[in-house]
């Protein structure tokens, strides 16, 4: 499972070449500051060997670019992670995919028909902690420390157990039956973080640095658990809110992340998020039958065991990925199934309530996945 040095000699050498210009990535990450993010830093490994870039700043009222291999918080990404994991205990013989969840935590008196494979993709029916959003627009809110305004701002310094999560969950309504649906919770996966600590009797942490970290060399990987540091470099995020009819804008790079637990509050690196997700497609990590597994979408919305199967239109082809925002610091990361191209970035903006970077972030993404992994992207700088 260890970076071969073959592999580690390849990754410094896509690192160190002299890299091609992409007048094009250049042109979409300035259109992305002029979108209103704050700070763009990019990176893609394709035929055309390995490009770094970066636009905007990474602390407002400062001009200096984001740092290029700066640490970022990669919310949702560490899904993937965590989903890759319980894989890895899989292929170890201590979890079953099929088992429900119930056998190896009974503290919570989960539906039995939960199986620890409705988790990691999101069927179990299990109410977001983080809050609801429905069809029809409304909103069932969850735990006090979603960002939503000052509340958020004033306690984005409390802690909170991932027990608290899970139970503060399961006092609400289940939005489906098991298995019936699918919805996107992020409490199916602060019940697999729990799951991997009752049967290794380790903490996520170490099984990370055991399975994942250091057999793959991310020294600017991250588990926090508690801790609101972030390493240097890194870029800084924001939060807006109204206050008495004024608008404030934080600088909440400091935040202990409890509050979303292994829903998103890993930290990691551009360079880190590609080393992953190429080692992970490329076999490094799981077994083939597991990966095929993983990367098996379900029918409504294309997702698998911790990653989205997406295809990127026009012919472009199939693309492993996960995204996550993490109040005012965002990642993306995307690789083709044989992990020959890949697309990682990290994003810092001013986030708020109303989610307003959200329809940027969304373009900004299609235009990079067309650019990158799409049938017509340009072929020249």
């Amino acid at each position: 499972m260890s970076l071969t040095p073959a592999d580690q000699d390849h990754r410094d050498h896509l690192d160190h070449q002299v890299p091609p210009e992409r007048t094009e990535l250049r042109r979409i990450m300035e259109e992305m500051v002029e979108s209103g993010f704050t700070g763009v830093t990019m990176r893609v490994h394709d035929e055309r060997g390995g490009w770094v870039g970066s636009a905007g700043v990474g602390r407002r009222g400062e001009s200096a670019k984001p740092p290029t291999d700066g640490h970022v918080r990669i919310g949702s990404n560490t899904k993937t992670f965590t989903a890759t994991l319980v894989l890895q205990l899989v292929a170890e013989g201590r979890i079953d995919l099929d088992t429900p969840a119930d056998e190896y935590l009974p503290e919570f008196g989960l539906d039995r028909r939960i199986t620890v494979r409705m988790l990691l993709q999101h069927t179990s029916g299990v109410f977001n902690f983080t809050g609801e959003y429905h069809d029809d627009g409304t909103f069932v809110p969850g735990i006090p420390a979603t960002p939503a305004g000052r509340v958020w701002v004033d306690n984005r310094f409390k802690t909170y157990r991932p027990e608290e999560l899970v139970r503060l969950a399961l006092s609400k309504p289940a939005r489906f039956e098991p298995g019936t649906d699918w919805s996107y919770a992020n409490t199916n996966y602060v019940l697999a973080r729990l799951l991997i600590e009752k049967v290794t009797g380790r903490s996520l942490a170490e099984e990370m640095r055991r399975l994942i970290l250091e057999p793959l060399g991310l020294s600017g990987t991250v588990v926090p658990d508690t801790d609101p540091e972030i390493p240097e470099p890194h870029p800084h995020a924001y939060y807006r809110y109204e206050d008495a009819g004024r608008e404030e804008t934080v600088d909440v790079t400091r935040q202990n992340p409890s509050w979303i637990s292994t829903g998103g509050d890993m930290i990691s690196t551009t360079r880190d998020l590609h080393t992953f997700i190429s080692a992970l497609v490329g076999g490094k990590l799981l077994p083939a039958p597991l990966l095929a597994e993983m990367c098996a979408p379900h029918p409504k919305v294309g997702y698998g065991l911790g990653v989205f199967v997406q295809e990127t239109g026009e012919g472009g082809g199939t693309v492993i990925t996960h995204n996550g925002g993490m109040a005012g610091h965002a990642a993306l990361m995307y690789s083709t199934p044989d992990g020959s191209r890949t697309l990682t970035a990290a994003l810092n903006y001013v986030d708020d309530a109303a989610l307003s970077m959200a329809t940027p972030f969304h373009q900004a993404t299609q235009r990079l996945i067309a650019e990158v992994f799409g049938a017509g992207r340009a072929k020249q700088p």
